[in-house]
This record gives structure tokens, sequence and C-alpha cells, in this order.
């Protein structure tokens, strides 16, 4: 499995961005495909999740109603539209894979394909 995240840069507070991760190496239909991000010094954190079949969606509280992720099935692609950024979404964002949901889908651990990250940096 081979992720490949893009689209990271340097943004105003306010502004927005759309991050973009292609997965390769099998077929992803069914995985559940999402987001986390990590700031210097700081644990990796959740920020969304879209499942593979129903495409059922979770967010982190902090960024419900201004982040929307989605996916291209024939594609395997999976994309983070953020809006209104703020300068606490300055972290490198990372994409993950995993092959089922899990119920603990917040948890860093549970996953164990990842991209290399693309840096978000909002300016305030």
């Amino acid at each position: 499995v081979q992720l490949q995240a893009s689209g990271g840069g340097l943004v105003q507070a306010g502004g927005s961005l759309r991050l973009s991760c292609a997965a390769s190496g099998r077929t992803f239909n069914g995985y559940t495909m999402g987001w986390f991000r990590q700031a210097p010094g700081e644990e990796r954190e959740f920020v969304a999740i879209i499942r593979g079949g129903n495409r059922a969606t979770y967010y982190t509280d902090s960024v419900k109603g201004r982040f929307t992720i989605s996916r291209d099935y024939a594609k395997n692609t999976v994309y983070l539209q953020m809006y209104s950024l703020k300068p606490e979404d300055t972290a490198n964002y990372y994409c993950t894979v995993r092959s089922n949901f899990h119920v603990h889908y917040w948890d860093a651990k549970q996953y164990y394909y990842w991209g290399q990250g693309t840096q978000v940096t909002v300016s305030s």
C-alpha cells in the first residue's frame, strides 16, 4: 500500500485548502480512508475519516462545519476540503487507510498505513 498526499501550503486565516491522497497497491473500495494531523511537539490527532461501504463520515469536533472529507472510488483518492482555516489548524496532515472500520477510529494506533504528510500552515 502506498499513499501519496498533496495539496498543503501556506494560507491566511479564513482561507481554504484542499488536500488529496492517492492510494495504490490494492483495491480500496471497502477501506476506511482518512486524515490525521500532527503539530510540532504534539501527538498525531484525528481529523476525519470516511468509511468504505456506506461512506459514513466522522470528524473531530474542532473541524466540524469547516472541513469536508470525500472520496473518489474510481481514483482511489480521498480528499479533505478545508474552509475557514485557523492558525490552530497548522500541522502536518497525514492520510491513512484501514481495511475495515474500527470503533476506536480516532486512535492513530489503529492504522498501519500512512502517507508522507503534507504541511498546512495558517497565518494569522
